[in-house]
């Protein structure tokens, strides 16, 4: 174990050592059973003598932080060391930061309907690990462009070109980690402290609590069964954030007509919209709209896409399809931020799309996803006190309650409530079932569970009327 020392002067160097050896173990940077370095080692280290070093370890020895093995040589006690806290702190966060909160990762359950988690056991992990092997055996050291690998970033254009209807070139992608930092960096770049944002009610949290912790007002806006209400965007808003292809959590496309007012808002108001298709590869059934990228003559929108649903979350992988006028700036941010992805699971995925693994991979994993789709829309229809929400896409349907009806926490069952994806009085009440976390066989009973722990309020009593 290299341990770090630093001397000072030339007093009781032997104290200092011990100090410094005591403070990492108390610390828990030197952990129980850890092997120091040898004395000599240490000594023509810190270029004090070997005595010196020795009778710091001795001391450390007699309090019964150190054990010495003959022959083997000097380790920290296996007794176990409780570490010291650092100290709290006087330095506080922006306001925002103190008003923001994200949840904690919540344990998987037997019954899992988690919403935005794709099915791993449908992902070809054999030929991905392949791929990247291949890409590691390459030897490529070296930084790489801030806007993401030039063979991806094409692979990116031609997919989304042709599955998406997206009109892109490779110089209009930018690879990002996720969506949420492709949100990010669009933020960062056209934000302005105080600047409204307009965004889904009910809509996607993070996205919302993103905006804030970069200085927006965010506003919520009514979402009907067409899409977003334009009519109900503030004025004074100068960026919309919108999930027009699979609504965000309701599940219902953007119609044609909206799609076209809300164009034609941003081009009046001189906004920006940001689409954001996180989702929508997997599709059960009508025929999808033309992406608002697509529709878009005037340059007002940036398209918003990710592989976490499409392949895994631990990929990290997304990219944003941006107007020329934003192109620079963009990758700047990029480049500040943290440079850009791994390279080699850049260039995996490159060839992962080009060798047409991922068209049939979504082909299957879509035919298992609507096979789970149909079933729990089957089960939930039959059901007087859940309302589902018509969908044909995705990885998640939402079913709003009937008045009166709530649901109470049941083990094994990890389901969402509507309620956790409004951002803005009155929460709506229902539930969001995610099914790429469940397997289709473990879906009835789980539906069973949801079901029992649905209860309906009392009924109030008459109130008697006074003589």
């Amino acid at each position: 174990m290299d341990v770090h020392i630093t001397l000072e002067g030339r007093g009781d160097l032997a104290a200092q050592v011990y100090r410094q050896l005591l403070d990492a173990i108390l610390d828990g940077r030197l952990r129980s059973g850890e092997r120091l370095p040898p004395t000599r080692e240490l000594a023509s280290r810190l270029e004090i003598s070997r005595n010196t070093v020795a009778l710091a370890y001795d001391r450390l020895v007699a309090d019964g932080f150190l054990v010495g093995r003959a022959g083997a040589g000097t380790f920290v006690s296996a007794e176990p060391v409780r570490g010291r806290a650092a100290p709290k702190g006087v330095v506080l966060p922006r306001a925002v930061w103190r008003e923001i909160e994200t949840p904690r990762p919540v344990a998987t359950a037997p019954y899992d309907f988690r919403v935005g988690m794709p099915d791993p056991r449908l992902f070809p992990m054999e030929t991905w690990r392949r791929l990247v092997t291949r890409e590691l055996r390459s030897g490529a050291a070296a930084y790489g462009d801030p806007a993401g690998h030039e063979p991806l970033r094409e692979a990116i254009s031609r997919h989304i070109g042709i599955s998406r209807s997206v009109h892109a070139g490779a110089g209009d992608v930018l690879v990002t980690n996720g969506a949420q930092q492709a949100l990010d960096l669009i933020g960062r770049v056209l934000i302005e402290p105080g600047a409204v944002v307009a965004v889904e009610e009910p809509g996607y949290p993070p996205a919302r609590l993103l905006f804030r912790s970069l200085g927006a007002r965010v506003t919520g806006v009514p979402v009907d069964a067409e899409g977003i209400d334009v009519q109900a965007i503030p004025s004074a808003a100068r960026i919309v954030y919108v999930t027009p292809s699979h609504q965000f959590p309701l599940g219902t496309p953007m119609s044609l007509a909206r799609r076209a007012a809300l164009l034609a808002w941003a081009e009046r108001r001189r906004a920006v919209v940001i689409e954001d298709d996180y989702d929508s590869e997997f599709r059960f059934g009508e025929r999808p709209l033309e992406p608002l990228q697509s529709l878009d003559r005037a340059g007002r929108v940036i398209y918003v896409g990710s592989f976490s649903k499409t392949l895994l979350p631990m990929l990290r992988l997304g990219f944003l399809v941006a107007p020329a006028s934003l192109a620079p700036a963009l990758r700047t941010a990029r480049q500040l931020s943290d440079w850009h992805s791994e390279l080699p699971t850049q260039a995996a995925l490159a060839r992962f799309i080009d060798e047409g693994l991922l068209a049939r991979h979504i082909r299957k994993a879509t035919r298992e996803y609507a096979a789970r789709h149909a079933m729990i829309a089957e089960m939930l229809a039959g059901d007087d006190r859940l309302r589902p929400v018509p969908s044909t896409a995705g990885l998640h349907l939402c079913a709003r309650f009937a008045p009166g009806v709530s649901v109470r926490p049941a083990p094994g069952l990890a389901i969402e409530r509507l309620e956790a994806y409004c951002g803005e009085p009155p929460a709506q009440p229902g539930l969001v079932l995610g099914y790429g976390a469940i397997a289709k066989d473990r879906i009835p009973e789980g539906l069973r569970l949801v079901k029992r722990s649905l209860r309906m309020s009392a009924a109030p009593e008459p109130t008697a009327s006074l003589p």
